[in-house]
């Protein structure tokens, strides 16, 4: 596995479109290993191997990075001559993207060793409108309930990690607090939520889409803090991804090691 990283000309025309377009950005994304072939659509995740993730980091206006994980080394030189800087990536000491094997980093992965990670994801939740209907995908779209997504004991148990809480001197908000009926989880996390996005599109796969409702998604960026309680399993979500909408630049988290706590933060 690898893990690569660009960053993006924001004033590049070629860069406009795939920031405006998640079908395009996957799209270039994919394009960039030669030994891919298309997936089959009927293929199940484990006959499909190991998928390609991605995710856009938009740090600032001018700040644009593109992370990808993926089981083949990439070729982004597409992607550098589109919304990248050609001229300087012309010299081969700064071909315009880094990429760097990820099976090192996954092994130190141990068991109580903190991270502080980034995640953008597409929380959604099932839903029946009334008895005897199907049930339906729904967003999230509260900040409330899409943190409450990522906090879910059972989701974080499959995923080998536990959401770090503040010590109490560092909470300026109680916890337990309600609103509207729902729990609240007030200042309780190391865990905020942001750069909440609703995207719509349509899909451009062959002709047989023509006609059909385009796709909808509503997505958000989380940073805080975490404890690995399973490698094995955070390892593989890692690699796997984490919740819907992988391929419009969702699942994927990275980490960087957190500092040993002091004592009084113990």
């Amino acid at each position: 596995m690898y893990l690569t990283r660009a960053r993006i000309n924001v004033a590049r025309p070629g860069a406009r479109r795939l920031l405006g377009s998640p079908q395009a950005l996957h799209a270039a994304v994919m394009s960039s290993f030669p030994s891919l072939l298309p997936a089959d659509p009927s293929a199940t995740p484990a006959q499909q191997g190991p998928r390609v993730l991605w995710r856009l980091d938009r740090n600032k206006p001018a700040e644009v990075f593109l992370y990808i994980v993926s089981p083949d080394r990439p070729d982004l030189t597409h992607i550098v001559e589109q919304a990248g800087w050609p001229a300087a990536a012309a010299d081969p000491a700064t071909p315009g993207w880094e990429t760097r094997p990820y099976g090192p980093f996954l092994d130190r992965l141990t068991t109580g060793s903190a991270w502080a990670f980034r995640l953008t994801a597409n929380p959604v939740h099932y839903i029946r409108r009334k008895d005897g209907e199907p049930t339906k995908r729904t967003a999230h779209v509260t900040a409330t309930h899409q943190m409450g997504w990522l906090l879910d004991e059972a989701r974080q148990e499959r995923c080998g990690f536990r959401i770090i809480e503040k010590p109490q001197a560092k909470r300026l908000l109680p916890s337990g607090t309600t609103h509207s009926g729902h729990a609240h989880h007030g200042d309780r996390y190391e865990l905020i939520v942001r750069d909440r996005r609703n995207l719509s599109f349509a899909k451009t796969h062959g002709s047989s889409n023509s006609g059909k409702a385009p796709v909808s998604l509503v997505t958000v960026t989380y940073d805080g803090h975490l404890q690995v309680t399973e490698p094995e399993r955070m390892r593989r979500m890692l690699v796997e991804g984490l919740g819907k909408a992988k391929a419009y630049g969702c699942g994927l988290m990275t980490l960087v090691p957190l500092p040993c706590p002091s004592k009084d933060e113990r």
